[in-house]
């Protein structure tokens, strides 16, 4: 049986540290598109686009696959 230690972080959200960078004093992240989105004033406003990105980007798909169906 796992549990949690007293000294383990509490849970929470965790963004890869690779996926959001610093240029130039302003933050951008980059998708597995491959594209570099920014740019952001904080690291944390760069990490909150992350989930926001990610739901415009599957409302996207939802709408082509609708639309695809509804053609055929």
């Amino acid at each position: 049986m796992f549990g949690k230690r007293s000294l383990d972080p509490a849970p929470r959200s965790h963004y890869r540290s690779e996926r959001v960078s610093a240029i130039n004093g302003q933050y951008f992240f980059s998708t597995r598109e491959g594209t570099l989105e920014g740019p952001y004033f904080t690291r944390v406003d760069a990490e909150r686009n992350i989930d926001q990105y990610i739901r415009r980007m599957q409302q996207a798909s939802a709408l082509t696959a609708r639309s695809g169906s509804l053609s055929h």
